[in-house]
């Protein structure tokens, strides 16, 4: 069984901005897929780009939904369309179409009619799918009532019933938790062994790319780089070092630093330190030489050679050099851990409840945020973070409790609060229909900013972040790295004092996850507290304390080193400490549990 692409390739008409609607400007077009061309055999292949490389494109044309404008699809050295091919056909698209008010069961029986599968061979496909997913005990619960990572395994199951020869995943993986991510590839490494699927899989998480056989790079419709992650390891071999900040010099603020230095392809928190990639000598780094830090070689990991592979391509393309939020701040602060500790409490929380119904969300919870302090709120799909994220937003009352945001007390005086803070939700949730501007002025006017001061803080945001360009655009119609860009523009520009941001980096790549925590860590500096909640593990290490919550308890609240010291894993990743922390707290609660049975 093999699948073969023939030098594909794709243009699309871009969306119109608003001017050229008005009768003026020209229409643009975009290269999507630029003469791609790979074969694939039984095994598990990933597929690697930034936002707008073509990925979703390519997996489109490989269905049958999206038309190339040249080449070919070949299955079994046939053209792959018809019947005969959609029958050995399985795909799940980034947002799968499960039937929310359907049981698990029922979205199971429904596919299965879809797809024409006998009633004798679905109940067998059904035992095992329900095993290897582990949704037997779940089959009468509703779709909607499932938290992400199982409506992620279900939506896997769907797609499988009819017992494909080819997977196609776009971004299963995207908003899951670090423990529903190992699950769900656990399931897709086992139906390649027991079963020589073809699987290709579209991923922004390095480690999920690890584990598949090859790996294709992809950028601006074309592919960089294939081959099997240790041969793209190597790109970056030799370049990359490691280097330990001063004591209270948070991780993200060096990390910014070296950024912004022209050698440096790239810099990222983990484990303690800030590993980089740099093409010159590292002693001639400003920022190492200014601090008096010495780097260390290491070996390079999957994401080194991706993000050599992304920045060279760049420069070949001709394009501009990502310019850094701290570079063009010219405000970044100092580093003392007693600053950040005898800075003022913005945040205060004590004994936080919140039920609905019988069930408790939420139980007792207590910490509290210091300005200027980037505070991260952690936890798998349906741990209550979520719920605990909306009450400090003022968007949920709490059921008991006290909730003090910049001094303000959420239960007495809920308005006054919320002038003090900007939020960024999950879902890009501004006006799709409305211009970049006209974003902006509405959210603006709704802060209470006009005239001339509006008009001010409306040209300062758009220079912040790059807006300029597309600010005749309409919003709906911007790539997803632009859309988050312009949902922080519009959160900050009252310039509140806390910024709340709900999952602010899901579904956007490596790249544009840099450039976005450069701005981060701009902020802090100038004295913003941030409140994040992410299921990037990796972005726990730029957080200055972190709480991970399960099941609407908090399990662990402290610093990554405090807690890696804690779980007494000094080298472990932040996903295996994650996991750790849930798994240990899940295997006490059940013991618990059995204990209290047997004394009833």
């Amino acid at each position: 069984m093999q699948l073969e692409l023939n030098d594909l390739r794709k243009t699309y008409l871009l969306p119109a901005p608003l001017l050229h609607r008005r009768g003026q400007g020209k229409p643009k077009t975009k290269q999507a897929l630029a003469g791609v061309s790979i074969t694939l055999g039984p095994g598990l292949y990933g597929l690697l780009g930034p936002n707008g490389a073509g990925k979703s494109t390519l997996i489109g044309i490989i269905t049958g939904g999206l038309a190339a404008d040249s080449g070919e699809v070949l299955w079994c050295g046939r053209p792959a369309h018809g019947i005969a091919f959609r029958r050995v056909l399985g795909y799940m698209p980034q947002k799968f179409g499960l039937y929310e008010d359907l049981t698990v069961q029922e979205n199971l029986d429904l596919y299965a009619d879809l797809h024409g599968v006998t009633q004798d061979t679905r109940q067998q496909r059904f035992r095992h799918l329900l095993e290897m997913t582990e949704l037997a005990p779940f089959t009468e619960r509703l779709a909607g009532k499932l938290s992400g990572g199982m409506k992620q395994k279900l939506g896997l199951a769907c797609t499988l019933v009819r017992s494909p020869r080819l997977l196609l995943l776009d971004e299963p993986t995207v908003g899951v938790d670090p423990l529903s991510r190992r699950e769900l590839w656990q399931i897709l490494q086992q139906l390649v062994r027991e079963e020589r699927l073809s699987v290709l899989v579209s991923t922004a998480y390095m480690e999920e790319a690890a584990r598949c056989e090859k790996v294709y790079v992809l950028n601006h419709g074309h592919f960089l780089k294939g081959g099997t992650p240790a041969k793209l390891r190597e790109v970056a071999a030799g370049m990359c070092y490691k280097v330990t900040p001063p004591e209270g010099m948070p991780l993200r603020s060096l990390q910014s630093r070296l950024l912004a230095e022209k050698s440096v392809i790239d810099a990222v928190p983990s484990g303690g330190v800030v590993r980089f990639i740099t093409r010159g000598n590292p002693v001639e780094l400003k920022p190492l030489a200014r601090l008096s830090l010495t780097a260390e070689a290491i070996e390079p990991r999957l994401e080194d050679g991706f993000m050599t592979l992304l920045k060279e391509d760049v420069q070949e393309q001709g394009g501009p050099a990502v310019q850094t939020a701290a570079a063009s701040s010219g405000q970044m602060g100092t580093f003392s851990e007693r600053s950040r500790v005898a800075a003022p409490v913005e945040i205060e929380v004590h004994d936080l409840v919140r039920r609905f119904g019988d069930f408790t969300a939420v139980s007792h919870t207590s910490f509290s945020v210091h300005r200027g302090e980037v505070f991260g709120l952690l936890g798998p799909n349906g741990a209550g973070k979520t719920t605990t994220f909306r009450m400090l937003c003022g968007l949920l009352p709490a059921t008991s409790g006290k909730i003090s945001v910049a001094g303000v007390n959420l239960r007495t005086a809920r308005i006054e609060a919320r002038a003090k803070v900007g939020y960024v939700a999950q879902k890009f949730s501004l006006y799709s229909s409305l211009s970049v501007y006209e974003n902006l002025r509405f959210f603006g006017g709704a802060y209470g900013l006009y005239g001339a001061h509006l008009y001010a803080r409306i040209q300062a945001v758009l220079r912040e972040f790059h807006l300029q360009d597309v600010a005749d655009h309409a919003a709906g119609s911007l790539p997803g790295g632009y859309k988050q860009r312009l949902s922080m523009a519009a959160a900050l520009i009252h310039k509140p004092e806390i910024l709340f941001l709900d999952e602010p980096t899901s579904g956007i790549d490596p790249l544009a996850r840099r450039t976005f925590w450069q701005k981060i860590t701009a902020l802090s500096e100038r004295g913003t507290t941030i409140i994040i909640t992410t299921h990037f593990m990796e972005e726990a290490e730029y957080c200055d304390r972190f709480m991970i919550q399960d099941h609407g308890r908090m399990l662990v609240l402290g610093s990554p080193e405090e807690i890696r010291q804690r779980m007494r894993l000094p080298d472990a990743t932040m996903d295996d400490i994650f996991v750790a922390i849930v798994e240990q707290a899940r295997s006490e609660a059940e013991k618990d549990s059995k204990a209290k049975g047997a004394v009833s």
